[in-house]
């Protein structure tokens, strides 16, 4: 079943895949991968002022376009790079992991993001606090997405 919660395990064991074939060095990025990671760290700048999340001081709107903007962001970078978004929930990520499982994996969230975006936009229905606070996670803060580069030992 496709949940925030299975969407969230698959995100992380999706990523770990990823990052487990870099660190034993079995995937060794290229300068496109490279590149495409850092345009993703630019473009997904989450502006929270080193603050931790969860950011409740600021508005559902802010908080859920943060993990939306995602979404859009990892499309580009996968047409970019020719890679193709794979749905994460209820599969494995292909053996060898490389750029494609990677950005699969945190597409889950994001496209999480943009789903509860629209919920919030066309319903005014509000996701729950814990989840939102759970995306927020993934993407931000200490060994979260947002310090995706410091995972890699190719640069």
């Amino acid at each position: 079943m496709d949940t925030f919660t299975a969407r969230l395990d698959s995100a992380w064991e999706w990523w770990a895949a990823a990052i487990e074939e870099a660190q034993e060095g079995r995937w060794v990025r290229d300068a496109v991968e490279r590149q495409v990671v850092a345009d993703i760290m630019a473009a997904t700048n989450a502006l929270h002022g080193g603050r931790p999340a969860p950011f409740t001081e600021d508005s559902w709107h802010v908080r859920i376009g943060r993990i939306a903007n995602w979404a859009g962001v990892l499309r580009l970078a996968a047409r970019a790079g020719g890679w193709e978004l794979q749905p994460v929930v209820g599969r494995s990520p292909k053996d060898p992991a490389g750029m494609a499982e990677l950005l699969s994996g945190i597409y889950a969230i994001g496209g999480q993001g943009e789903k509860w975006m629209t919920e919030l936009l066309r319903e005014r229905r509000v996701p729950p606090e814990k989840e939102i606070a759970q995306a927020e996670g993934f993407l931000t803060g200490p060994g979260s997405m947002e310090d995706l580069e410091l995972f890699f030992h190719d640069s």
